[in-house]
């Protein structure tokens, strides 16, 4: 079975977002073995410098880095990322599980963003939208569209 993971720095404290978090792992389990990695960020002074955010994002690259599975197909989400529609998405998911991949890894980077060899080692960078969207609620629309792009590779009448 193909194996999918959103690697998501900081947790979640929010009841809502929690609940909306859990329903979409569930749903996603169905199509796919599914894990959620939540990773903490590195905490910085309340206005840190730009040397600090660097080294902090370093730090954090280091654990994320070492969390990909040797061959998986790996996804970064960043503003400067490719937009995609939901269909491009499943397709191109799609395109993965055909290329012989067992694996992909998904990740939503850190406050301060996340260090460029990350964005470096990705496979594609994608866009969610021009706009700028809380950390807690990107989680819940990254999770909501994998599970869109699962059940349309399925035919499911979800995605409508």
């Amino acid at each position: 079975m193909f194996s999918m993971t959103l690697i998501a720095m900081g947790k979640l404290k929010e009841k809502f977002y929690l609940s909306a978090a859990a329903e979409y792992e569930k749903r996603l389990k169905g199509y796919c073995a599914f894990q959620l990695l939540e990773l903490p960020e590195c905490r910085l002074p309340e206005d840190p410098s730009q040397s600090e955010i660097t080294a902090g994002l370093e730090k954090e690259a280091d654990v994320i880095l070492s969390k990909i599975p040797k061959g998986a197909w790996f996804c970064v989400l960043t503003p400067e990322g490719k937009l995609l529609s939901s269909e491009n998405l499943a397709e191109k998911l799609g395109e993965v599980k055909l290329s012989g991949k067992s694996s992909a890894v998904f990740l939503i980077g850190s406050s301060f963003g996340m260090a460029q060899r990350v964005k470096d080692r990705a496979d594609l960078r994608l866009s969610m939208s021009p706009m700028t969207f809380p950390h807690h609620l990107a989680r819940i629309m990254v999770l909501e569209q994998l599970y869109r792009a699962e059940a349309i590779q399925a035919g499911s009448k979800y995605h409508k």
